[in-house]
């Protein structure tokens, strides 16, 4: 079975001799889990005894009663120099005891020298950073971020069976499992139980329930919104040169795990008027990709409802490379992204932006619209940022007709008496969304009347 990323993580910190790490993470379960993972031992790596400490339980092993002496935090630590044998020790919220004595601090710094090259490990786990100044530079600082695919697996593997739901065929665990990557074990479980409610079976039928629990875990953010997209390339009307760049790229993003990491689509960059079909254009990028599609609202972000924009905006996109693979939306880009004036905020952020374009994970594909193009900065718009830059202008004579043919059969209009080529004389200069008002006017007009829309409407 293949190791998860955290376990990986972990069992890597140990074989290089750290004996203090640090783990900030709110998952405590998910941490036991790992730490069990890790303490089984590998093909390099022999199996670890793992003791854990709590101030609520004390030191105790699995299934045995707490040892005496060691209730304390500064017990626990006694506990662990007077140990003669090689063993994991995690203790849990212990950044309370290390931040209120000075005593705690100093043994700390005792264990550090009893357990090097001893294989002894102490594993400090927290919802809260919170390390002592003392002690810094002598601990591992470890971000355990949310669960991978390995990890989920397994954890749908132990509910179909906790749940007497039988084994599931590999190809739904994965499909599933890539449905909840970005939520935490605790969340996937509920989004799991929402989704099995009602006698469903794991599977097709119960991906939309897990997608529509993961749409309200997403978007408590606030500035990160989960979008059901259901848009469709056939759907764009016009716009040929931007469907032929995405089918050509949709083969090489599928490769992405085969292929140079240069190669890889990165993202697109499309400029232009309002209403011309920007945002149409994202949703069918991740029907076409067969992605979900997660949107960042730059308004929103600098609104400081959620905190200082810069750290906000760091933290979307962390969160996003956790979701991947999907399509991340950055709507009104100009917005957050106008200056490159290195002193401010708002330098700072697109100095980020910049470095994480070339850095970020390659199951994770940007499309970024703005309407606003002397707002842009010109190191956003070179070659090199986004794989390519387009600009969506006002419809040609034969995309208006595109355009008109799209609206009404979706609506459900017989069109075949209709002289689509004759209407557009009426829409010279109009965008892709004032033709769609027009469908919907003459629509309206027709059923206040009681009768069929016709090409006078």
């Amino acid at each position: 079975m293949p190791e998860s990323r955290a376990a990986k993580m972990i069992r890597e910190s140990f074989q290089s001799g750290r004996p203090l790490t640090y783990i900030h993470s709110p998952e405590e379960q998910r941490v036991v889990l790992v730490l069990e993972e890790v303490s089984r031992g590998s093909a390099d790596s022999p199996p670890l005894p793992l003791w854990t400490w709590s101030i609520t339980e004390g030191m105790r092993r699995a299934g045995s009663s707490a040892e005496p002496g060691a209730e304390t935090a500064r017990g626990a630590l006694d506990f662990i120099v007077a140990c003669q044998t090689p063993a994991i020790f995690h203790l849990k919220d212990f950044h309370e005891p290390l931040r209120e004595s000075s005593e705690v601090r100093r043994r700390l710094r005792d264990v550090y020298e009893s357990c090097r090259d001893q294989r002894k490990f102490v594993v400090i786990t927290s919802p809260v950073r919170s390390l002592p100044e003392e002690i810094e530079r002598s601990v591992l600082f470890l971000e355990l971020r949310p669960p991978d695919l390995v990890e989920l697996v397994e954890f749908l593997r132990d509910e179909t069976r906790r749940n007497s739901l039988g084994e599931a065929p590999e190809a739904v665990l994965q499909q599933v499992a890539r449905a909840l990557q970005g939520l935490t074990l605790d969340e996937a479980r509920y989004a799991l139980r929402r989704a099995l409610a009602g006698g469903r079976q794991l599977g097709h039928d119960s991906l939309p329930a897990v997608l529509e629990e993961k749409r309200l875990l997403v978007n408590r953010s606030g500035v990160i919104e989960f979008v059901d997209s259901g848009t469709d390339l056939n759907d764009v009307g016009g716009l040929d040169g931007l469907k032929k760049w995405l089918l050509e790229r949709r083969k090489l993003f599928e490769m992405r795990e085969s292929i140079s990491a240069e190669i890889v689509p990165k993202g697109l960059l499309m400029m232009g008027i309002p209403g011309c079909g920007k945002s149409l254009c994202v949703k069918a990028i991740a029907s076409c990709f067969q992605l979900p599609l997660y949107r960042v609202d730059m308004t929103e972000i600098f609104s400081g409802r959620h905190g200082k924009a810069e750290g906000v905006f760091v933290q979307a996109c962390r969160m996003m490379e956790d979701m991947a693979p999907a399509v991340l939306w950055f709507d009104e880009i100009e917005m957050g992204l106008k200056t490159t004036e290195t002193g401010g905020e708002q330098g700072r952020i697109f100095g980020f932006f910049l470095t994480w374009m070339q850095e970020k994970t390659r199951g994770l594909f940007v499309a970024a619209t703005a309407n606003r193009i002397e707002s842009l900065p010109a190191e956003m718009i070179r070659k090199g940022r986004f794989d390519e830059v387009f600009f969506v202008d006002l419809p040609l004579e034969d995309e208006m007709i595109e355009i008109f043919r799209i609206h009404l059969l979706r609506r459900k209009v017989d069109i075949s008496n209709f002289n689509l080529p004759q209407m557009t004389q009426f829409t010279v200069g109009w965008t892709g969304a004032e033709i769609e008002q027009c469908v919907i006017s003459a629509i309206t007009r027709a059923r206040l009347a009681d009768r069929e829309v016709t090409e006078s409407d």
